[in-house]
């Protein structure tokens, strides 16, 4: 297997939160009294199991995603470390990262983590307006997601500085103010999640009952331009829909996703991508966390799916993926992913017509959308691969832990 082939990411999913935020509708659970030593033995037993089955792949990146996962002890995030250094191949400069919240208590423990082998921390600030921050259900302020910052910054190298925008209320002007607040504290990464209301959270049904209005679309626009204006005036260009970095800063672990490499999932929910035998084979596990618990206890692992996918859903995941970054998709990417060239995979005519509409660019051996086409990404993808797009539909949320999903103002945020 070439090099690059054999670089592996691993993502390890902590299901649990002190509280569910009103917008969040990924697999997090509010539970009290965990066992974490019986979670940590459950998240090395599936880790085991997954170097029995892959062998030994290089691992590049790690990412500990949830639910919040700066509630588990360091020392399960130590062990867990240790044990993917043990079983396979990890890169002497692997990013390893951490998603945590911003309370008092939880930046404390962040010198814990990274004496634990944590060398990037994903900050889930949200806002840093004290009326936002209770609206959006959080449990700091902004003082502490300030302190909480420099915390950070003091125990890692790398922080990204996460906020959610298009709140009912906002206006352009106050969140320039915002942005440029977080820019004096922020270091290269700041991610910029634009609010969607999804079904079956608090915050669907009060948004039908009238309780508060999102912006309208002309305001969600201008929210959205300011948000590039601001940041690449900053040196933080969109190398993603909702992701600015400085050049270098961006996030390994989520570029894997974007770019289709091949990825690990460990944990209740978590997710798969793994090359074999000449196809992609996706994998699944168990969403319930007691469900999933039991199901490792009793079998080594927890995982509900294994299946390869077939060259139509390969396509459509590839492009729905790569698609949100700025460079787009490469021809041999695709190629190595499906074994088809662009002429093979796309419309031609719709290509030319999206072409035409300055809504995607073509280069040789590559193809991205424009900012503006960034923002019809679902549509544009339906266009490329008529009759391909909803079987990828069905398939993407195997990047969802990553905010890499198919709907492309995912509030990854909610995550937290």
């Amino acid at each position: 297997m070439a090099a690059a082939e054999r670089a592996l990411s691993v993502y390890v999913h902590w299901p649990f939160c002190r509280s569910k935020c009103p917008y969040c509708d990924f697999n997090s659970h509010v539970a009290s009294g965990i066992d974490q030593a019986r979670w940590r033995r459950a998240l090395l037993a599936e880790l085991d199991e997954a170097a029995d089955r892959i062998g030994g792949r290089a691992v590049q990146t790690v990412f500990l995603g949830g639910g919040t996962p700066s509630l588990m002890a360091p020392a399960t995030v130590a062990a867990l470390i240790d044990r993917i250094a043990r079983r396979f191949d990890l890169a002497g400069d692997a990013e390893i990262t951490l998603e945590a919240n911003p309370t008092s208590a939880e930046a404390a423990r962040l010198a814990d983590f990274a004496a634990a082998g944590i060398n990037r921390v994903s900050l889930g600030v949200q806002a840093l307006d004290d009326a936002a921050l209770r609206f959006l259900g959080r449990a700091h302020d902004a003082g502490e997601a300030l302190a909480a910052a420099a915390a950070a910054r003091a125990a890692v190298a790398r922080v990204s500085f996460d906020l959610i925008y298009a709140r009912p209320g906002q206006t352009p002007a106050a969140w320039r103010a915002e942005l440029m607040r977080a820019l004096a504290h922020a270091q290269g990464h700041v991610s910029a999640y634009q609010l969607t209301i999804e079904k079956g959270t608090p915050f669907f049904a009060a948004h039908r009952a009238g309780e508060f209005a999102s912006p309208d679309e002309d305001t969600a626009v201008a929210l959205w331009q300011v948000t590039q204006e601001v940041l690449e005036a900053a040196g933080l260009p969109a190398y993603e829909i909702s992701n600015h970095a400085r050049p270098g800063e961006e996030c390994r672990h989520n570029l894997a996703y974007w770019r289709h490499r091949d990825y690990a999932g460990i944990g209740p929910g978590a997710h798969g991508r793994l090359a074999h035998a000449g196809r992609v084979v996706a994998t699944e596990t168990i969403p319930a966390p007691a469900a999933w618990l039991a199901a490792v206890e009793a079998r080594g692992h927890g995982r509900r799916r294994r299946a390869a996918l077939t060259a139509a859903e390969l396509v459509a995941e590839v492009l729905l993926m790569g698609l949100r970054l700025a460079d787009g998709v490469a021809e041999a990417d695709l190629r190595r992913r499906t074994g088809l060239a662009f002429a093979e995979a796309l419309d031609a005519r719709a290509v030319a017509a999206l072409a035409d509409a300055r809504l995607i660019r073509l280069r040789p051996g590559r193809i991205a959308t424009t900012p503006q086409g960034r923002l019809l990404l679902d549509a544009i993808v339906a266009r490329l691969t008529p009759g391909r797009a909803g079987a990828a539909d069905q398939n993407a949320g195997a990047a969802n832990e990553a905010g890499a999903g198919s709907t492309t103002s995912k509030v990854r945020a909610a995550m937290r």
